[in-house]
């Protein structure tokens, strides 16, 4: 007879319950797995037949046929590997309670004797979980941590295949399971310590122009643009800046780990993803690298709830920085295939640096030998559209001797970081939700930003002397709110526009 068990597999990152049918009957000795599984699943016959030796258990010398519903559309991971094994031990009479692993997600890579790997997505399959009424997942012990982010359902970690058969048989309990689970846990986190970043914004001199710009990104989520000579300190603010953003809450550690989750890269010492992100990919990365394909998951939506640094990106392809226009204006991006599509979320910081010239400085600076042909093609790389959706630009020049020789303390990442919380939480309280600055509708907009006379007749000149489009007037208007909110001021003022406008390119 056929016996049914409940596991899930993975479409970009939207997960669904697959059902894992698996039939003994009479005939040649032959083990079959169909439903449009990836090699992984194929390959789990041979680990499935050695681990039933290892463990003292016969191989029924029968027809086994496994067939993965809905049986349209393909399927990867060796997280199948464990319902397989569970199935056909029913059948031959192994297990007597098979009702109570229907309650179930069943997940784990099994090994040659019998225990149980981790696998990708934990958290990802405890959410289904939860949103299709299962009682919940039985997942290996090395992902208890990160499905135990999930309230509200009952995970059972299990490090080998006789815990969960003594499970079943009622010789153990789920919170025998779940102390095993922990002690491992803190075992693996005595030894990994994190060490303390020692980064700070105090660290790059000068540049005051750039640093109140980056505040002005943290606060109210805008994206930036960095042009600037050689070692001017762009990489440098860059890669501090999240030094000023507030800590994630579990809202987005849970959306952020879900990704990492699916994409493989939690690892033992980090099992939960606790700091943004930041991701700064090489100027060589192909458009799939950056955005996502069928079956990976991009940079830009590795950075979510964090930072997406793209250094150099006069050196990316045009074509490759074009690709990513659509997620940055929609929040997302759609990986469009014959059979499906799959949706990545695309919610972060994104910064650009460049240098102004193939040789690296402004055009004015006597250093600079490049032909206005060159120049001309160099900064062709980052088109119109592009730069339209930089909230913010900013021109930074080397330091001066007496910058670099200055030992005057620069203002510290707390303190900064300090007014970016304050100025995050009147947003909070303003849309009740974690809605940044950067989000708001057209709705919002014409309620929050609304401006005084004075202030619109300067919009008008800016309209004019600037070309600007409307999602760049849009753009403006967010800026001046997130200043305004820095400030703590509840109204749009004249300065606060005027300091906006300051972050065009003229």
């Amino acid at each position: 007879m056929a016996i049914s068990l409940f596991s899930c597999s993975y479409l970009g990152v939207d997960t669904y319950v697959v059902e894992v049918e698996v039939d003994l009957s009479r005939g040649l000795p032959v083990f079959n797995i169909v439903g449009m599984g990836d090699q992984a699943i194929s390959e789990s016959k041979e680990r499935i037949r050695s681990c039933f030796k290892n463990m003292g258990f016969e191989f029924p010398v029968r027809r086994v046929l496994v067939n993965l519903s809905p049986a349209n559309i393909r399927k990867k991971g060796s997280h199948f590997d464990l319902s397989i094994f569970l199935g056909i031990l029913a059948n031959i009479g192994h297990i007597s309670n098979i009702e109570i692993l229907k309650k179930y997600l069943i997940l784990g890579e099994i090994s040659l004797n019998g225990k149980i790997k981790s696998i990708n997505g934990a958290i990802n399959a405890t959410i289904l979980a939860k949103e299709t009424d299962f009682m919940g997942v039985i997942v290996p012990m090395e992902n208890y941590n990160e499905a135990k982010l999930i309230s509200g359902v009952e995970i059972i970690p299990v490090n080998e295949i006789t815990e969960l058969l003594d499970f079943l048989d009622g010789k153990t309990d789920v919170e025998t399971l779940c102390k095993k689970a922990a002690e491992m846990d803190n075992l693996k986190l005595e030894k990994n310590e994190n060490i303390e970043e020692t980064i700070d914004f105090s660290d790059v001199k000068g540049q005051f122009l750039a640093k109140r710009a980056l505040e002005i990104a943290a606060a109210g989520g805008h994206n930036v643009f960095l042009i600037g000579d050689p070692g001017s300190g762009k990489s440098m603010l860059a890669k501090r800046f999240n030094t000023i953003l507030p800590e994630m809450p579990e809202e987005e550690i849970i959306e952020t780990t879900k990704i990492y989750s699916i994409s493989g890269m939690l690892s033992q010492s980090e099992p939960i993803i606790r700091k943004r992100p930041f991701r700064a990919p090489h100027y060589s990365a192909t458009q799939v690298a950056l955005v996502g394909g069928a079956n990976r998951v991009g940079e830009i939506t590795l950075a979510l709830n964090g930072v997406f640094f793209l250094d150099e990106i006069g050196e990316f392809e045009g074509k490759t920085l074009e690709t990513l226009r659509q997620p940055l204006e929609d929040g997302k991006i759609v990986i469009s295939r014959a059979n499906f599509s799959v949706t990545y979320p695309v919610k972060n910081i994104t910064i650009t640096a460049s240098n102004p010239t193939p040789s690296g400085y402004f055009p004015d600076n006597p250093l600079c030998n490049d032909t206005l042909h060159e120049i001309k093609r160099y900064q062709k790389k980052f088109s119109g559209p592009f730069l339209d959706r930089m909230d913010l630009y900013v021109e930074m020049h080397q330091l001066k001797k007496d910058e670099i020789f200055d030992e005057t303390l620069s203002e510290k990442s707390k303190d900064i970081q300090a007014r970016v919380i304050k100025a995050r939480e009147i947003q909070k309280q303003r849309f009740k939700s974690n809605t940044l600055n950067r989000d708001m509708n057209k709705k919002q907009l014409n309620k929050y930003c609304k401006i005084d006379e004075e202030s619109e007749e300067i919009m008008k000149s800016a309209i004019d002397n600037l070309k600007l489009s409307v999602r760049m007037f849009d753009k403006l208007l967010k800026v001046s709110r997130t200043i305004a909110d820095l400030d703590g001021e509840e109204n749009i003022k004249k300065e606060h526009l005027l300091e906006a406008l300051n972050y065009r390119k003229k």
